[in-house]
């Protein structure tokens, strides 16, 4: 069993940036990042294997890159928006890469985003 430790939550202004961490203890085909506001269901933001994919509400803003020697993913966040407030989630995938949650095995545990207007 991967286990997905996520780092690098906090509170910005709108305009700002974050940098989201996540570590796997193992390797994984696929790793991405999922988000859930309160009161929303969990949805899609981005994923990575050989090649990438985001969801339009974050296309140009947010970017997904990946460390393999150090089974890590990052996700640089800029321009953030108010309705970008959520818990993010980062998702490892055994052999698939997509964009719905069936997609990924293994789960973070979640690190809080809040993004003030």
């Amino acid at each position: 069993q991967v286990q997905l430790v996520e780092s690098g939550g906090g509170f910005v202004q709108a305009g700002g940036s974050l940098r989201l961490s996540c570590a796997a203890s193992g390797p994984t085909f696929s790793m991405g990042w999922f988000r859930q506001a309160p009161g929303k269901e969990r949805e899609f933001v981005s994923a990575i294997s050989g090649y990438t994919l985001y969801a339009d509400s974050v296309k140009g803003r947010f970017t997904i890159s990946r460390d393999n020697a150090k089974n890590t993913v990052f996700l640089q966040m800029n321009s953030l928006k108010p309705e970008d407030t959520a818990v993010y989630y980062c998702a490892g995938g055994r052999n698939t890469l997509g964009y719905s949650a069936r997609n990924y095995d293994y789960w973070g545990q979640g690190t809080q985003v809040t993004v003030s207007s």
